[in-house]
Formats: structure tokens, C-alpha cells, sequence
């Protein structure tokens, strides 16, 4: 076995108060985490550190390694409002310029390093869903070894309440309906901000039922069938879709199991029987209801009770070509100009078309490969982008940057220019009428309007709305 190399003693840690050292932990489990926060498949192995840290308590020790893809994930505060987002409770470690990760000679998102009580390495593994076999080798290690069971206090990040918390996107017909992602439901107002009601408890789980009683994890991306007056949601936490029945006041689940899909290849099914993979956005034309399959680098699409792959290998990459073929990376935002569907492909920071009549996939801005990124106004490929969650057609198509925090606009001639950029901290859904663009901005908990006439920005309030189970005094 080869030691474990000691952590650089110049480097900042985050969810505690001083810096941690191997050396402290001799006769406890270390596992350690590397990550980065933009990556789905880091955001799918965080309930199973959890699980473990649960399961086996102060006889093991969990720290994450954040080790930044993208630039703006380098930005420690921006790596703080990832700990809060997702409610992560253990040391994290900011591994600025790659030191740690290349001292573990780590090749991959996420990668996972177990550390005996002698402090050893016991294995490395890479790629998510190693919950039961990490559980199996810890599980082992505790019966060939003399465990010291330490109760560690830890300084975590704190979150202060407030009315939305990372609201992942808002979607602006004729009221606004707000994932309130952080909260786990969803918020529906008039324009100017009157709450018209709530669907979900707040807490996170998956229940059909009453406005009251139902219960989402993360919801994302929402289409509203004014028709049916039915709201569809991307239950992203869940690997489901839900439908939400204004009328009745009712959700219930159309697809999904509520497990994850582990399968990469194109598949499908009955609906309620397939297991999905982080399904983000949604986009309906007629009856076909289209979805972002971030965790499968996949579009698929939904037919009655009938689903099924769209577009995409399954592999996560930047490939052009027939639907058959072709390769997306953590497709996040879907809108449609009528003749093509439009994607935000994050992990590729570009934008992707779907001609819906020949099934031919291209990039027509930014992107080329996984780490080809950056911020420039420019036509095609000239134009860059950074890890892009979001776009919303509506004669011009609307992008919402996330990672460089500016909203940009794709015209009909090809050029994408930056049009706002103050006041946002990663903004990830976007909503446009004749008028008015919405944006959820993320990071800063708010929904902003932009004008379309003016470029003016402003700040929707919601005086009567609360963090769930805490009213704010009036």
C-alpha cells in the first residue's frame, strides 16, 4: 500500500474552521472526495456520502476535494454557495491549481480515494453510483481494523432564510411559475410578484397529492399547457416528471420511478416503469413532450404514457450529426423556434439545434469540446460561453450564461452578444414575453425582470411569500 499523500498546508478549506490534516485522522476511515460542483455526475454521489457518513458516523471521515473545471468554479464563494445548495456536511477543501488531485493522480469527475485508519490507500475509484461498494470496503476495513471513533465538530456554512433559495428556473405565461429549487416546490405568482400559491410542502421527497401534501427533491424546469391548464416539472432530484393540475390542485407523477437510470444507451418504455437521469428542462410541441436529460447526455422524449431516448449516444461529449449519432454533456435549458429544438448543452458551453424534420443535430454557438469555453461576443464557434443551464426563444434566443453571469442573445443572423450582465450570480432559467425577459439568479435567491426595450433590470419582490415552516415579520 502507498501512504497517503499529506494535504498542501496553504489551501482553504470551506464547512470548517481551521485547516485539516491527514496526520489528525490516524484510526479513522478518510474517504475522500473529489469533485467539482457543475458536474452531474458529483451532484449524483452527494446522497450517497451522505448515506455513509450517516451510516458509519464518527468512525468515518468524509473530505471533499474541489477541484475546479471551469473557471468560475475556482471562485471560493461561488464554491460556498455549492456547499449550501446542496447541504453538504463535511469538510471541503479548495485544491486551487490542481495540487491535491494531481498528487492522487486523479484522472476523472468524481474519483473517490479510501484511506485506512493507518492512513494508507486502500483503493481509488472513479465514477459515481460506488455507493455499495464503497459501503462494502469501509464495512471491511472496520472489521480488520481498530477503529478510534472521533467526534469531530465541524464550522459549517451558513445559510440565512429567505423567501427563494436557488431558484433553478422561472417560467413567465401569463403568471410566474418559480422552481423554488433550494426549497423544494413551486412558487406561483402574478408578474409583479402577489403569490397565487405554492405546490410542495417544502420538504424533500417524492409524494403525489394536494398542493399541500405533494413533495418534490430540486425541481428544475417547468412547461406550462395553457390548453389543460397543466403545469409539467422536471423533478430533477427525483429522476421524474411531474404534472401539476391547476385545476384540481393536484400532482401527480407521469414518468419515472423515482430511481435513477444507470443505462447510457438509448432505451425507453411506459413511462411510470423507466428509470430516468436527472431530467432538467422540458419543452412541449403538440403532443410530444421533450426533456433534458442532463445525468444521460440525452434529449428524450415523452408520448402519452410512452418514453423513450430522442437524441444522443449517451456518451457525455460534443458530436454533431443524426439523432442517432450524436453526443451532448449535461444538456440543461430546451426551448423551440417551431421548426428546431434548442438546447444549452452546459457541460460543452454551447448551444445545439435539433432540426424536427431531419433529425439532424449541429452547434451553432460556442462549444467544440469539453473544455472549450470562455466569454466572447462573437458568431459560432468564435462566440464562447461558460457551462450555459438555459435558453428561451422568442424571435431572438435568449441564453442564460450561468457561469460567466451575463444574459446573451443569439440574433437571426448568428452573432451572440452579451445584453446584461449586473446584478446576477450564476443565473439559470430564463422566461421571456413581448416585453420582458425573467431570470432566476440563482446564487443571489431572486427573480429579476430585464426590459426588453429599455435593458433596464429590476428586482421582483414577494412580500408574502416565506421560507417554508419561517414567516418573515412584516
Amino acid at each position: 500500500m502507498v501512504r497517503a499523500p499529506e494535504f498542501p498546508t496553504n489551501l482553504i478549506w470551506l464547512n470548517v474552521d481551521r485547516s485539516l490534516s491527514l496526520k489528525e485522522f490516524r484510526g479513522r476511515i478518510v474517504l475522500l472526495d473529489f469533485w467539482t460542483y457543475g458536474c452531474i455526475n458529483c451532484i449524483h454521489s452527494l446522497p450517497d456520502l451522505k448515506y455513509l457518513e450517516q451510516k458509519y458516523g464518527a468512525r468515518l471521515t468524509i473530505i471533499s476535494v474541489h477541484s475546479a473545471k471551469f473557471e468560475n468554479e475556482s471562485a471560493i464563494e461561488n464554491i460556498r454557495q455549492a456547499i449550501l445548495r446542496y447541504e453538504i456536511e463535511h469538510p471541503v477543501l479548495v485544491d486551487r491549481d490542481f495540487k491535491v488531485w494531481e498528487s492522487y493522480a486523479v484522472r476523472a469527475y468524481p474519483t473517490f480515494v479510501l484511506i485506512n485508519p493507518k492512513g494508507y490507500i486502500v483503493t481509488t475509484i472513479a465514477g459515481e453510483g460506488r455507493r455499495n461498494l464503497l459501503d462494502q470496503l469501509i464495512q471491511e476495513l472496520i472489521e480488520k481494523n481498530a477503529i478510534e471513533p472521533q467526534l469531530l465538530q465541524f464550522k459549517l456554512e451558513e445559510f440565512s432564510p429567505s423567501p427563494l433559495a436557488f431558484p433553478g428556473k422561472v417560467l413567465a405565461n401569463g403568471r410566474l411559475f418559480i422552481a423554488d429549487s433550494g426549497h423544494h416546490r413551486i412558487v406561483i405568482s402574478s408578474i409583479e410578484g402577489a403569490i397565487l400559491d405554492i405546490v410542495g410542502t417544502g420538504n424533500a421527497g417524492l409524494n403525489d397529492g394536494s398542493f399541500d401534501q405533494a413533495q418534490f427533491l430540486a425541481p428544475q424546469g417547468m412547461f406550462f399547457d395553457r390548453k389543460t391548464q397543466q403545469l409539467y416539472v422536471a423533478d430533477t432530484g427525483n429522476h421524474a416528471v411531474r404534472c401539476v393540475d391547476l385545476k384540481n390542485r393536484i400532482v401527480r407523477t407521469i414518468a419515472g420511478t423515482g430511481n435513477q437510470s444507470r443505462a447510457i444507451y438509448p432505451h425507453g418504455g411506459k413511462a411510470l416503469d423507466v428509470d430516468l437521469n436527472s431530467p432538467w428542462d422540458l419543452e412541449k410541441i403538440g403532443n410530444r413532450l421533450f426533456i433534458a436529460m442532463a445525468g444521460a447526455h440525452q434529449i428524450w422524449e415523452m408520448q402519452g404514457d410512452t418514453i423513450q431516448t430522442f437524441a444522443g449516444t449517451g456518451a457525455e461529449a460534443s458530436f454533431d450529426g443524426s439523432i442517432y449519432e450524436a453526443a451532448f454533456a449535461q444538456p440543461s435549458g430546451i426551448t423551440t423556434n417551431g421548426k428546431e429544438l434548442l438546447i444549452a448543452d452546459s457541460e460543452t458551453s454551447s448551444i445545439r439545434s435539433i432540426n424536427l424534420k431531419t433529425n439532424q443535430v449541429k452547434t451553432i454557438c460556442g462549444g467544440g469540446d469539453l473544455y472549450n469555453f470562455g466569454d466572447v461576443d462573437g458568431a459560432g464557434e468564435t462566440a464562447k460561453l461558460q457551462h450555459c443551464l438555459e435558453v428561451e426563444f422568442n424571435g431572438d434566443l435568449w441564453i442564460a450564461d450561468t457561469y460567466n453571469h451575463k444574459i446573451k442573445k443569439l440574433d437571426s443572423n448568428g452573432f451572440c452578444q452579451t445584453i446584461a450582465s449586473d446584478l446576477l450570480n450564476e443565473p439559470s432559467g430564463i422566461s421571456a414575453t413581448e416585453t420582458h425577459l425573467f431570470i432566476a439568479d440563482t446564487n443571489n435567491h431572486a427573480i429579476r425582470k430585464l426590459n426588453l426595450a429599455t435593458l433596464e433590470m429590476s428586482t421582483i419582490e414577494f412580500p408574502n411569500l416565506c421560507a417554508p415552516n419561517f414567516c418573515f415579520p412584516k
